[in-house]
């Protein structure tokens, strides 16, 4: 999961590329990047950290242009090079830079191609890089200098026959216009904007709503499934629908977590969907405990917050604050590696020991994923004092691998991979665990957009809903993308970086 930005205005863009990304910083805290044209020169900042760490004011003076692109990353393989900060760039043809944010699933035949029939290097293991190349080659196939926004289209519609997987995507092409394009399946969000200016209309795309809103532009629209926006320099927009065939199947997990509560996300408020969850929970526990001995209701802070308070209204109960966020810390969830969620879940939360102590307590969260955190957290609250610790997750359970950009993708990591609820809550110290339906989940988003006939919810069923995913394919993701294979990756990072400073 990352997040995107584009900008073609009629005034300098890097202050509200800054903006737009900061807005947009729970979709990634490993590195940040701008890239903006001025004229036909490039003028491009990135590196690790998050977006006000890799730009101060000396960096932000020097990226002059009113046409840009701007991206947050988050490593679902696990590496934190700075080789990998985005975006990438490629000098032939025209001059592109692109920013991705989803997973490509067909990676590797796709390098092949690209070494074998395209002639094309690629110098990271970064997919993005990947599906930059594929679409220089596309875009070289059409030959001609002038590029035409038909010949733009065309070549999406060429990458969409060759790539596979999910991916939300802007492409700037130097001194011609921003591009931007969705996969044939909306697994990923992208929506675009505009604004009146005095000089004419300015135009925005990003992951999310709330960066629109942010930099005051108007929500247009989500790009559909398949749909290209090709914006050019000089404000005229065109939109082609680019995949022979399309369906919107956008990750329910957006909803449940990775999306700000104030985002709209393909017509739906993302804060309403979860206060939906909230309610369908509240009624599970009363069909399930309906003499239950529940105190009080806490949320485990941030994300869990409206469905905790709409679980505690309708189950007429005390909605507390039990935990106080360190707000200079990032999303454990996202931290490249299990040392460095362990490390961080007691540095995020501290107990307001008056809300536990000798009361029965019902914690919420969002989900529950490897259970580490849940774990020191319901041990945070029995050391508050509390005397019965029950836990809610307003997702279902998590018990397969997520390949289409979120950090899920060893089964075996998942707590709830193979095991019944009883053995999860005795494995994270819990009295007593409830799940959300898979089924409530899907009605309270669902709600929001009845049009919507299917969400990606594989994290939750194990249905892909690209075809291509079998059993080699997860056995070879688990292989690259768990843990331990993190922490050789960062082992290794270490190492380079303790020989750099030995030997200058």
């Amino acid at each position: 999961m990352c997040g995107i930005i584009g900008i073609v205005s009629y005034q300098p863009v890097a202050q509200l590329i800054y903006e737009g990304l900061l807005v947009q910083q729970h979709r990634g805290q490993d590195s940040a990047g701008i890239v903006v044209c001025d004229g036909n020169k490039l003028n491009l900042r990135k590196d690790n950290g998050q977006v006000s760490d890799v730009f101060r004011t000396r960096h932000m003076l020097k990226l002059l242009g009113n046409m840009g692109i701007g991206h947050v990353r988050y490593p679902t393989a696990g590496c934190s090079s700075s080789a990998e900060a985005q975006p990438f760039y490629v000098n032939s043809p025209y001059g592109i830079t692109l920013a991705h944010n989803g997973n490509l699933t067909n990676v590797d035949k796709l390098k092949a191609e690209l070494y074998e029939s395209d002639l094309r290097h690629i110098n990271t293991e970064s997919d993005s890089e990947v599906l930059l190349n594929v679409l220089a080659h596309e875009l070289r196939e059409s030959g001609n200098l002038s590029l035409s926004s038909e010949d733009i289209f065309t070549a999406v519609s060429e990458m969409h026959r060759r790539i596979e997987g999910a991916y939300a995507v802007v492409a700037m092409i130097t001194g011609k216009g921003i591009l931007g394009f969705r996969d044939p399946c909306g697994i990923r969000p992208i929506v675009y904007g505009k604004r009146t200016s005095n000089e004419g209309v300015e135009y925005m795309l990003a992951s999310e709503s709330v960066a629109l809103q942010a930099a005051g532009f108007e929500l247009v629209a989500d790009l559909k499934p398949g749909e290209a926006i090709y914006i050019g320099v000089d404000g005229t927009v065109e939109l082609k629908q680019c995949a022979q065939t399309s369906s919107l199947n956008p990750c329910i997990f957006e909803y449940v977590y990775l999306a700000r509560p104030d985002s709209i996300i393909d017509d739906i408020y993302v804060y309403k969907a979860r206060l939906r969850m909230g309610v369908k929970l509240a009624r599970k526990i009363l069909r399930q405990r309906p003499g239950h001995d529940i105190d009080v209701v806490i949320p485990i802070p941030d994300t869990s917050r409206p469905s905790a308070m709409e679980l505690a209204y309708h189950l007429g109960l005390k909605f507390r604050e039990g935990f106080i966020k360190n707000r200079y810390i990032g999303r454990t969830f996202m931290m490249p590696g299990q040392k460095m969620r362990k490390q961080s879940v007691r540095r995020k939360l501290n107990p307001i020991d008056i809300e536990f102590k000798g009361k029965n307590v019902l914690l919420v969260d969002d989900s529950i994923v490897r259970g580490t955190t849940s774990q020191q957290i319901i041990q945070m609250a029995r050391d508050a004092g509390a005397s019965k610790v029950y836990i809610a997750s307003a997702a279902p359970p998590v018990r397969y691998p997520n390949v289409y950009g979120i950090d899920m993708p060893a089964a075996e990591e998942l707590v709830a991979h193979d095991r019944s609820e009883e053995e999860i809550a005795e494995i994270i110290g819990a009295d007593w665990l409830i799940y959300q339906d898979l089924e409530d989940l899907i009605d309270a988003v669902q709600k929001g957009n009845r049009s919507i006939s299917e969400f990606d919810c594989s994290c939750f069923n194990g249905k892909y809903v690209t075809s291509t995913i079998n059993s080699d394919y997860l056995e070879r993701i688990r292989s690259i993308r768990n843990d331990s294979a993190k922490q050789v990756v960062e082992d290794q990072l270490n190492v380079v970086g303790m020989d750099l400073h030995n030997n200058p």
